[in-house]
């Protein structure tokens, strides 16, 4: 990675305003947080800089307030939850700007550590308004970027702080970019992308970038039925896009120009209605019944995408294989999880729906790496400069 790192900063005895992602799922009964893996995966920068005598001052967004304060989406329970993971306080504040917060934060002693309150309680954020990235830079002496989340967004708080303040990327973030980084200018090859979920419209930029760089491209979830139909296979009552046809009969081209392998479903799971309890029968991609709909791969395409990963040395997944949130059209995607996490290779999930179906699974951990961003990592594959990642100061 060409960005300087928080290794490259000295930071005793200084005040360090990081960005995290603490955009934790909450339960929607009680409130309290669902899933605390964003903030597992910020401990290891705020340990360090607890370590090397930081004053640590921690800013986030949670959910989407719109640029008002919703008392559902405080940060106090993440300030608890962090603070029972670090075994330290964490003090927290009810604003993210103003006197009462500059106080707290000239008032900071080495190794301790302030919650901010959630950043888009102010419209400004958003906005990237240079007042209030001022505002927050004033805070501090350091700016570590740790959020890869958010990175693809040019807010005061990724992209704007950097204008006024030493700006450099946490571990995670290193992380993120060294590993989707190599994969998309350096990968061990054979080289594999698998592409799932809903439509092309979503992923066009995604499969346009991959075409020019994998060896092998396999696709699945409801954007094969538009790459089926557009091989004049009946789809159906599938979700279709008939508009992105013909991008469709250009990827396939591209692919066949460079000698890429490409991947497409030869047998579907189909459904008589889009529902957890749908009655369901395995059919051949090219028999799909009229009044049905495509909702998961079937097992011969589930083989044949074993086949073509064989050997395979780098393997980028984003997207499910199917609506793998009925738990019957689940199979596709649970497979291809499954032959990652058996897989020798340099696995990288790309966030998002394949992440959750990783955790989900119990695979996370036996995945090279899981990335924490489903929006900035969808940009990174499409081979986008994210903003809060290029506003880093370089090595």
């Amino acid at each position: 990675m060409n960005k300087k790192t928080v290794r490259d900063v000295d930071v005793h005895a200084r005040r360090v305003l990081v960005r995290v992602d603490f955009n934790v799922p909450l339960d929607k009964a009680t409130g309290a947080i669902a899933d605390d893996t964003r903030i597992v995966a910020a401990l290891p920068t705020i340990s360090y800089l607890r370590a090397q005598g930081a004053r640590v001052i921690l800013c986030s967004h949670l959910g989407r307030p719109d640029g008002k304060v919703v008392e559902g989406l405080r940060l106090g329970s993440v300030g608890q939850r962090l603070s029972e993971l670090l075994g330290v306080p964490v003090f927290k504040m009810d604003d993210c700007i103003g006197e009462a917060v500059t106080r707290a934060a000239f008032s900071l002693e080495n190794g301790q550590v302030l919650l901010l309150e959630n950043l888009r309680f102010h419209p400004e954020e958003e906005a990237n308004d240079p007042a209030f990235a001022r505002a927050l830079a004033s805070l501090a002496e350091v700016f570590v970027n740790d959020a890869f989340g958010t990175a693809h967004r040019a807010h005061a708080s990724t992209e704007g702080v950097t204008h006024y303040l030493p700006s450099v990327a946490g571990f995670l973030m290193e992380k993120e970019i060294d590993y989707l980084g190599r994969a998309m200018e350096n990968p061990a090859r054979p080289f594999a992308a698998i592409i799932g979920g809903a439509k092309v419209s979503d992923k066009i930029k995604v499969l346009d970038n991959l075409v020019s760089k994998v060896n092998v491209l396999l696709i699945g979830g409801g954007m094969a039925n538009t790459f089926l139909k557009a091989q004049g296979y009946e789809v159906g009552q599938s979700l279709v896009e008939n508009d992105r046809l013909e991008v469709a009969v250009a990827i396939r081209s591209r692919a066949q120009e460079r000698g890429i392998k490409l991947g497409l479903p030869v047998d579907v799971v189909v459904g008589d209605r889009f529902a957890a309890e749908a009655e369901s029968k395995v059919v051949s991609a090219e028999a799909v019944p009229a009044d049905w709909r495509i909702l998961d791969i079937g097992p011969k395409t589930i083989e044949l995408f074993r086949g073509m990963l064989a050997g395979c040395k780098t393997v980028v997944w984003n997207g499910p294989m199917g609506v793998f949130e009925f738990p019957r059209f689940a199979q596709g995607t649970r497979a291809v999880a499954q032959m990652l996490a058996a897989s020798d290779a340099v696995t990288i999930i790309g966030g998002g729906d394949s992440a959750a179906a990783a955790e989900s699974l119990g695979l996370a951990d036996r995945m090279t790496h899981i990335s924490t961003g489903g929006g900035a990592s969808l940009e990174f594959l499409e081979g986008k400069v994210l903003p809060g990642v290029a506003a880093l100061n370089g090595k």
